[in-house]
């Protein structure tokens, strides 16, 4: 008999294709869709008045998919886990990823609990990534053959034991093949479009959001180049992040991009484009999937999602900080996003990118 299989359905293509591929396959499967309370597009959860429009999704999930599906409140988690998280990283000058908080906190910590609790043996996702026992009862994470939308990066925070309980049907087909079996299969999308890096925060209004967070009170500072001259004024640390052009509002010959946020000072550091160049980071809190390295040893590191990733020398200083020596210089690393490894197709595991070594 086969397992019994957990399918997490958004009401978006990917997971109404996934779950369709494991009825297919002859697995038992059941659907679980979960809200986080932020669904309205208020900065702060209303569990209550998203209850009701989670359970007509999941309803209309259950009719169309023939399985039965179960609506799960993750909204307490998921403000303390993530969106508190997400917070306290602009507050400290940095620029958060929440989907890496979530993945492994929330769809893989809360639901996949819910699940197996009700006798679930692997939780599937309409990811597009590949998990490969490797034959000593470890698991390791790989990259979706698709490579315009694979997204082993937001995975790379899963643990092993973490990743012996997932399943991702689409990891080996792109993304042209699911629309196809949608369209084969009659399946149609309740909610349109792809999901966003920040769920949370409608339209881009991170500003807003953050100024209705509890405890969160941004200071006007200073806006200085990189030899300490005084150029203006900011409003707010959290209006920026690395590379950024717009907002500076400072006349000069040459474009002023964001290189650098002083969090202690509250000061905007801005230079110009080749200021953003760097040959290495620091990288925190690392998750390795398999045994923490203990010598020097060679990857590939992507420093943000869109980034191809970059040949670097790795040189661990604890089990869970490395250094990153890139051969070539890269542009716009920025602290509080996730740097992940790769070893070709597979992901060694991925920390948080620190706070630069203070200027002299």
């Amino acid at each position: 008999m086969k397992p019994i299989i957990a399918i997490a359905l958004s009401g978006g293509v990917d997971s109404l294709v996934a779950a369709r591929l494991l009825k297919d396959q002859g697995h038992e499967v059941f659907g679980v869709h979960f809200f986080t309370g932020y669904e309205t597009g208020s900065a702060q959860p209303v569990p209550a008045a998203v209850r009701e429009s989670a359970e007509t999704l999941a309803a209309d999930l259950a009719a169309q998919l023939a399985l039965p599906v179960e609506v799960v409140d993750c909204s307490r988690e998921f403000k303390r886990r993530v969106v508190d998280d997400f917070t306290r990283a602009y507050a400290s000058g940095r620029t958060p990823n929440p989907c890496l908080i979530c993945n492994p906190a929330i769809k893989f910590g809360v639901l996949l609990q819910f699940v197996c609790e009700r006798g679930a043996s692997q939780l599937a996702t309409g990811h597009y990534a590949r998990v490969l026992a490797d034959g000593s009862g470890g698991f390791k994470l790989l990259k979706g053959l698709d490579p315009l939308k694979e997204q082993s990066y937001f995975l790379a925070r899963l643990t092993s034991r973490q990743l012996a309980r997932t399943c991702f049907p689409l990891g080996a087909m792109t993304k042209t093949e699911v629309l196809r079996l949608a369209r084969t299969h009659g399946l149609v999308p309740i909610r349109g479009g792809e999901s966003q890096d920040v769920c949370f925060v409608r339209e881009g209004a991170y500003t807003g959001f953050l100024a209705a967070q509890r405890g969160f009170n941004p200071r006007p500072g200073a806006i200085v180049d990189t030899r300490g001259n005084v150029l203006g004024n900011h409003r707010g640390l959290h209006r920026f992040t690395l590379g950024q052009r717009r907002g500076i509002n400072c006349p000069a010959p040459e474009p002023y991009y964001v290189v650098r946020i002083e969090h202690r000072q509250n000061r905007l550091v801005v230079g110009s484009r080749r200021d953003l160049l760097t040959d290495r980071c620091r990288v925190e809190a690392i998750n390795w999937i398999g045994p923490p390295p203990h010598a020097r040893l060679r990857a590939h590191t992507r420093v943000r999602y869109r980034h191809h990733g970059a040949p670097a020398t790795l040189t661990p200083l604890d089990a869970a900080t490395a250094d990153v020596a890139f051969d070539t210089l890269q542009s716009a690393v920025t602290p509080g996003q996730g740097a992940v490894f790769y070893s070709g197709e597979e992901v060694l595991g991925g920390g948080w990118i620190g706070d630069p070594a203070p200027a002299v």
